[in-house]
């Protein structure tokens, strides 16, 4: 999966938010924020990604089965299995003080199943621990939501399903796809009966306010909306091992005397990020591995500090004030909008195409063509035809199979024609 917001520059420690005890949020809610709680959030995606497929090419096998088994396997040595052990020998140290959240995608998931059922084991194995909790999101780490809320449904339906029978888990908090967030999927995810929801915590929306603080999307009562501080995050996820910014090298004692600037100020550090961060984005030579092991017992070093799920973040600090989002926001990229999935006209045709099948291929009825078209939704296929840093050579390589975003539209298209021709065989 691609790293999200590596476009930002190095940044040097910025002070602690402009948090003001005054205006809407109110005193006494800035009284009551005695301690720092840290969410950390992890997202674990990988794509299906798909075969050279020309416009001479017949068969249906449009996945690229050879790079997937390859890549899955990479990043289940070089992230999914040391970084699970190290995150179980934590609770274990830390006896049950140390809790984190995990949104694994169906498309990962069955990877997993497929190429490293023993990655899939250490997952299983933190969620027997009681201090993991596992989020709700679409099963094929999918745009649905922007196009079809009847198959963004059905998706969240399959995704709850997978982590009942996997983890015997129940999510009551969704993430969308790429923290992709607006007042809107709040309503959507308050409908669907979650309890929270996890967005980016853009300062566009936040003004002076602090993402440390837990809030409401208008007119939604009962959910609780958590924002990402990405500042703290992206120090962990993209400046970590880079040598040139000011505050490398990022150690354990360092990050947890920022966390320590929150007592006062607000309630909770959420970290979200991709796991791949430990081991993928951020290799064991870095040092990434002796930080996340060394880091908690900093934090903890505190008395008024923990670590929280976010459920139970949800469960214990109220909400204080109201994140009006009327228009889309994710966490990719500097812009923090839709613009690395639908910027262009590539992009745009692309996922319109592939949603205009939609009533076609539920009414075909056929359970692979189902599949296939589920796997091509993944958002990954339309990164790989964004333009903006192309020229740069920037995250949009990463793991990307394709010399340009203009390869990865026509090879797209391609797959498309060939599952429209499928559908029309199938049910003319």
């Amino acid at each position: 999966m691609p790293p999200k917001s590596q476009n930002q520059p190095a940044a040097t420690r910025l002070p602690p938010p402009n948090i003001r005890p005054h205006g809407p949020i109110g005193r006494a809610a800035y009284n009551r924020a005695a301690m720092a709680t840290v969410c950390f959030y992890f997202q674990v995606h990988q794509p299906f990604r798909l075969r050279r497929y020309s416009v001479f090419d017949t068969g249906a096998n449009y996945f690229d089965e050879t790079a997937n088994r390859e890549i899955l396997r990479k990043v289940a040595k070089k992230c999914y299995l040391p970084a699970n052990e190290a995150m179980l020998d934590l609770i274990k140290l830390h006896e049950g003080r140390f809790r984190i959240a995990y949104s694994l995608t169906g498309v990962l998931v069955e990877q997993l199943e497929l190429y490293a059922p023993e990655a899939l084991e250490s997952f299983q194995k933190l969620a027997q621990t009681g201090c993991v909790e596992f989020l709700s999101e679409t099963s094929h780490h999918s745009l649905a939501f922007l196009y079809s809320r009847q198959e963004f449904n059905e998706q969240v339906a399959l995704h709850k399903q997978m982590m009942k029978r996997l983890f015997n888990h129940e999510p009551r908090v969704f993430r969308n796809t790429e923290l992709i967030y607006s007042n809107d999927v709040a309503h959507a995810a308050a409908d669907l009966g979650f309890i929270g929801v996890l967005a980016e915590g853009a300062d566009a929306i936040l003004g002076w306010r602090s993402p440390t603080f837990p809030y409401r999307a208008p007119g939604v009562a009962n959910l609780t909306v958590l924002l990402k501080h990405y500042r703290l995050a992206d120090d962990i996820a993209f400046r970590f091992s880079n040598h040139s910014w000011a505050e490398w090298p990022l150690t354990a004692e360092k990050f947890a005397r920022w966390v320590n600037q929150v007592n006062g100020v607000g309630h909770t550090v959420n970290l979200f990020m991709d796991y791949e961060t430990f081991g993928e984005h951020q290799w064991a030579e870095t040092g990434i591995f002796e930080f996340l092991r060394h880091m908690p017992r900093e934090v903890l070093k505190s008395a008024d500090n923990n670590f929280l799920t976010p459920t139970q973040v949800v469960q214990t600090y109220p909400v204080v004030d109201e994140f009006d989002a009327p228009n889309m926001i994710s966490w990719a990229d500097t812009e923090r909008d839709l613009s690395a999935w639908l910027g262009n006209a590539m992009q745009s045709n692309a996922l319109h195409e592939l949603f205009r099948m939609e009533a076609e291929i539920k009414s075909s009825a056929d359970p692979d063509i189902l599949r296939d078209w589920r796997r091509l939704q993944s958002s990954d296929h339309f990164y790989y035809m964004c333009t903006k840093y192309f020229a740069d050579g920037d995250v949009h390589k990463y793991f990307n199979p394709y010399d340009s975003p203009y390869d990865s539209y026509i090879n797209f298209m391609n797959v498309l024609d060939n599952l429209r021709t499928r559908i029309r065989h199938t049910h003319p």
